[in-house]
């Protein structure tokens, strides 16, 4: 795990590089460091506190390589009020930066094994960084699978990356909601997907990240299809406000997302999981 670079609650001043429009809602932009030349190292998983000046701060997952050093990616669904103010953000722009905070996906572990990963919707972007690195050391692992569910055709994102990835044998395996256009391809929810994905379940290191929802249910077909939950990872992203376990928004059951997650294994939090008042 990479810690914070300095003290956890000063934003440290970033400019706005490339921004690069993803979807009608959603942008990926590139921060570099606006004093000094230093590295900004991150673990696939971890993420950032964000703050526009002037409007207020969230969290955001770095959906970045984590082996380019000179720059923090980000990528943004508009949502709310300071989401909304990310969509707005132009080269030259500033933007305050805390982190990087958070427990990485177990790439190490995943070493050796088969690797699913499901993602549904901007749940993508935290586990673009896990792509960028298998596709670095493909070697290290056995067979790896995305399966992405997207709303339709228009709402699929990083395009280019998910085409680079088949060249890399990266098995990629999109679905969605609702064809629209020429789409031909699949239509329905991503789960739909795992039982025809190819993986040798006891051998299967799974990364979910997405709506809760989906999660949910993506865990439950995972250990039909014989995956331990041991070997299940899941990003519990939700209520983030401070970064660093201080407030309690992200309180789950004795855990804090923030301080303890956002990546957590199932079989960790598996009694909590289910359970909706949590």
């Amino acid at each position: 795990m990479i810690a914070p670079r300095r003290e956890p609650m000063q934003p440290e001043p970033f400019r706005v590089g490339r921004v690069t429009r993803e979807t009608g809602d959603t942008v990926t932009f590139e921060l570099f460091p606006e004093i000094g030349d230093h590295s900004v190292p991150f673990a696939a998983g971890q993420f950032n506190m964000l703050y526009v000046y002037g409007t207020g701060e969230v969290p955001i997952s770095l959906s970045g390589d984590p082996n380019r050093l000179d720059r923090y990616v980000h990528t943004v669904r508009s949502v709310g009020a300071v989401s909304r103010a990310f969509l707005q953000l132009k080269r030259g722009d500033r933007v305050g930066v805390r982190g990087p905070f958070g427990r990485p996906w177990p790439l190490e572990g995943a070493v050796g094994h088969d690797v699913v990963l499901v993602a549904g919707g901007i749940g993508l972007a935290p586990l673009r960084p896990v792509l960028h690195e298998i596709a670095a050391r493909r070697e290290r692992y056995g067979r790896v699978v995305l399966l992405y569910g997207a709303r339709t055709p228009k709402d699929v994102l990083f395009q280019p990356t998910l085409d680079s990835l088949r060249a890399r044998d990266i098995d990629v395996q999109i679905i969605v909601d609702r064809a629209s256009g020429d789409w031909r391809g699949r239509v329905g929810v991503v789960t739909l997907l795992i039982p025809h994905a190819g993986f040798d379940a006891r051998n299967t290191v799974a990364m979910i990240c997405g709506p809760e929802l989906m999660s949910r249910f993506a865990v439950l077909e995972l250990e039909r299809q014989g995956v331990l939950p041991d070997h299940i990872y899941v990003s519990m992203e939700r209520n983030m406000k401070c970064g660093i376990g201080h407030c309690g928004h992200c309180q789950f059951g004795p855990h804090f997302v923030c301080k303890d997650g956002p990546v957590f294994a199932y079989a960790d939090i598996q009694n909590l999981f289910n359970r909706a008042e949590v």
